[in-house]
């Protein structure tokens, strides 16, 4: 075997996402998720499914902005804490003046980020929920907490979710509900990187894709089906491929298309990261074979607590055979995995090299049948 084609191993304590890839389909915050992943071990790929138009250039904001002005403002509901502060702030730059218009208006925050943005304006905010959810802002509402709601102007500041549901139900009870659409999120100006990852998602080359916002999961899905491939894309997202998004609201857009997603308790990017630590992991079961303990992973195998990561040929074989520990699996069902096809011959090259890796006899020949683990 030649340098180029030995296989590299970790010998010492792997990380626990050592040997998966994630995808990150975030676009603010991206590198912060990618490095809490990356720490931990994972290959991660980046594919903004969004992008966000930028505050000063958005007419659509301001437009809202002015419409909240034009008359007094019962009642403000702050959803996030980026999203209110750079509506205070572009505010104060096109020389509007918001804070000054809201101080006697009654500030709802969803969670403590908003109420921090909130504070930090020097406005004071009048409540928040335990739950930090859009749904218990309404209920709180609805339940006429804050006095009726027939006749009363309320500015419901938007992040890139319209919150249809949210809306129409304050204009069902007689309000007047002014949207205000700060940070809208659009398709990126380059497409090439979601595009490719809907590809990977649907060859199941990445093993887990994550999702900080509804806009990025409704695009990614946008996307498919611009190429045609997103029946392909559910299958994969609820058959292999796992998707973990941030939070409920997030998580909207998949469950729209029938996909079940995993999310944190908490919606922090921390808590996402231990999601997928949590998760991956857990799915592949370690094997015994023979005096060896194996666990397959997306691109790699742990072998005894070592890492050895795998081309995809022999990965595909590896794969095959541990779906099936102690099985007999013949070549040509084994060609039948194998990337690109192929036949009997690439199936002994693929076992050579996966034993060359491995390092350990684990893979058994049987005569004129075929291959298996020694389990």
């Amino acid at each position: 075997m030649t340098d180029t084609e030995r296989t590299p191993e970790t010998a010492v304590d792997p990380l626990p996402l050592a040997g998966y890839t994630v995808a990150v389909t975030a676009a603010r915050r991206r590198e912060e998720l990618g490095a809490l992943l990356a720490r931990r071990g994972a290959r991660v790929v980046y594919a903004p499914a969004i992008r966000i138009v930028p505050l000063a250039d958005d007419a659509e904001l301001v437009a809202a902005t002015r419409a909240v002005l034009a008359r007094p403002v019962d009642l403000v509901v702050a959803t996030t804490g980026v999203g209110f502060r750079g509506w205070l702030e572009a505010a104060d730059a096109w020389d509007l003046p918001l804070v000054d218009h809201l101080r006697g208006t009654r500030v709802l925050a969803r969670g403590p980020k908003a109420r921090g943005a909130i504070r930090g304006g020097g406005l004071v905010d009048a409540w928040s929920p335990a739950s930090e959810s859009s749904a218990e802002v309404l209920e709180h509402l609805l339940s006429g907490a804050e006095g009726p709601l027939a006749g009363r102007r309320i500015a419901v500041q938007l992040h890139g979710d319209p919150l249809p549901d949210f809306v129409d139900a304050l204009r069902a009870a007689g309000a007047e509900v002014l949207t205000v659409p700060v940070y809208r999120w659009v398709l990126p100006e380059d497409v090439v990187p979601v595009r490719r990852l809907v590809a990977s998602i649907v060859a199941r080359t990445v093993d887990a894709v994550t999702f900080t916002s509804a806009p990025a999961a409704a695009s990614l899905l946008t996307v498919a089906d611009e190429l045609g491939r997103r029946a392909e894309v559910v299958e994969a997202l609820t058959g292999g491929v796992l998707p973990v998004a941030v939070g409920p609201v997030t998580a909207a857009p998949l469950a729209a298309a029938g996909i079940v997603s995993l999310q944190p308790e908490r919606s922090r990017l921390g808590a996402l990261a231990r999601e997928v630590v949590a998760r991956l992991p857990e799915r592949d079961p370690v094997l015994r074979v023979g005096a060896h303990e194996v666990q397959v992973r997306g691109h790699a195998a742990l072998v005894d607590g070592r890492l050895v990561e795998l081309a995809p040929g022999p990965m595909a074989v590896l794969r095959a055979l541990s779906a099936r520990p102690g099985t007999v699996l013949s070549r040509p069902e084994l060609v039948r995995g194998l990337p690109g096809g192929g036949d009997g011959h690439a199936v002994e090259m693929a076992v050579t090299r996966l034993r060359a890796a491995l390092g350990v006899p684990l893979v058994e020949t049987v005569v004129k049948r075929g291959y298996r683990l020694k389990v």
